[in-house]
Formats: C-alpha cells, sequence, structure tokens
C-alpha cells in the first residue's frame, strides 16, 4: 500500500509568567508597544501547546512517531523548562529575548526533534504557530 505523509499532534500544557520588554526602548515605548503585558512584576499565562509531526508512518510500527516518545520529548525539552516558572528570570532560553508567543513557538520547533509544526496559544485570542 502507498501512503502519503500523516500529521499526528501532541497537545500539552504549561503555566508561566513573563514580561514584554525590549531593554533597547524606553520605559515610555516599552509600555505604548506592550501595553499589559510590560507589567514590572510580571504576568501569567496557561499556555496551551500542540507539536505537530508529520512523516510516513513506520511499516512495523504504523506510526509516525510513538506519542509516549512525543510526549517524553515534549516533557523534557518544554515543560521541564518552562512550566511554572518566570520565562525571564528561571530561564536561559528567554534571558535575552523577549518571551513572546511567536519566540516561545520559534524555540520550541527548533529544540524538539521531528518537530513539523508547533502552535502556542497563551490566551483564548492570542496563538502563534511555527513552521520547520
Amino acid at each position: 500500500m502507498t501512503m502519503n505523509k500523516v500529521a499526528v499532534f501532541r497537545k500539552e500544557h504549561f503555566n508561566a509568567a513573563h514580561r514584554l520588554n525590549n531593554p533597547l526602548l524606553s520605559d515610555a515605548e516599552n509600555a505604548r508597544v506592550f501595553g499589559k503585558c510590560n507589567n514590572p512584576n510580571y504576568h501569567g499565562h496557561n499556555y496551551e501547546l500542540i507539536v505537530q509531526v508529520t512523516g510516513l508512518p513506520d511499516a512495523v510500527t504504523g506510526y509516525v512517531i510513538d506519542m509516549k516518545v512525543l510526549s517524553d520529548l515534549i516533557k523534557e525539552d518544554v515543560l521541564d523548562k518552562f512550566d511554572h516558572k518566570n520565562l525571564n528570570l528561571d530561564t536561559t532560553e528567554f534571558a535575552t529575548v523577549n518571551p513572546t508567543a511567536e519566540n516561545i513557538a520559534y524555540w520550541i520547533a527548533k529544540n524538539i526533534s521531528n518537530c513539523y509544526k508547533v502552535r502556542v496559544q497563551e490566551s483564548e485570542g492570542n496563538t502563534a504557530e511555527y513552521e520547520v
């Protein structure tokens, strides 16, 4: 049987605080650009993360990727680093990178092997997606 590529998705959640701020901008410019997200005392989100892996199913297992393996990768590479952390203060990944949803999606996509696409939803109305 000839088969096309198949996409599989794994959904996870993590909670994290952050502050959107660019040290190259003045306090007034940061407040104007980032609004409430520039709160000097930080603010938090209940992030929803969806990781997509696309490929041909393995001839023996039928898997594109074993979902337990993908879950373990996400736990090790994302959840253990970011869950219940202040992204600005507690992580090296965002110590010098503004932790926007876009930058979070980009970082995750670049650091999970076999990943094709990452979607990070930080609120009901705000979602960022990065495709490798």
